[in-house]
């Protein structure tokens, strides 16, 4: 008689706690991603990298010892406006957030990692990644936008920038950004 009860509630208890089932990824419909529909976005905005005063908007982070701004391996954390003109007192736009660091050893090279971060009209709220190589000496740089969130959710593109305006005294920036970006 035990035994039958004892089968019984393993039966009972294996077969409950079976059906208990998680999903960790499942397959959606394609169906559904052929509704959506892939729309391309030019944003032209002024980039402000500020390295000087008493309230820089990018600071050095890391680097080797005794080292400048510009030498291999000094890196920078940045929260840089974003305006619509290339005045600082334009209109606000948004904020370039991230890193950047020397990469090269034999040139000025950055390595960017930065999120476009929307603050103005539609985008507001909207982002955009970029992760790249920028020769900052070259007139006009090329980088890849390799995601986004909000209306730019899975965007993919690059951004061109082109620098107006360089102070060689206190490494003060102004960079012209025309980003084209595919999203939908």
């Amino acid at each position: 008689m035990a035994t039958c009860i004892f089968v019984f509630i393993l039966f009972f208890f294996s077969t409950f706690y079976s059906t208990i089932d998680a999903i960790f990824s499942e397959e959606l419909a394609q169906g559904i991603a052929i509704k959506r529909i892939e729309k391309t976005t030019h944003l032209h905005f002024y980039f402000h990298d500020i390295v000087s005063g008493k309230n820089p908007s990018a600071v050095k982070i890391a680097g080797p010892p005794n080292s400048t701004a510009y030498s291999f391996g000094a890196t920078a954390m940045i929260d840089d406006a974003l305006t619509e003109g290339p005045e600082i007192t334009s209109k606000l736009v948004g904020k370039a957030q991230g890193i950047y660091g020397i990469a090269a050893q034999q040139e000025l090279s950055l390595l960017m990692v930065i999120n476009f971060a929307f603050t103005e009209g539609a985008y507001n709220g909207s982002s955009i990644s970029i992760v790249g190589r920028n020769p900052v000496l070259n007139d006009m740089r090329e980088m890849p936008v390799v995601g986004g969130c909000g209306v730019f959710r899975s965007a993919r593109g690059y951004a061109l920038a082109h620098t107006v305006w360089f102070d060689m005294k206190t490494g003060d920036a102004t960079v012209e950004y025309n980003v084209y970006v595919s999203h939908y």
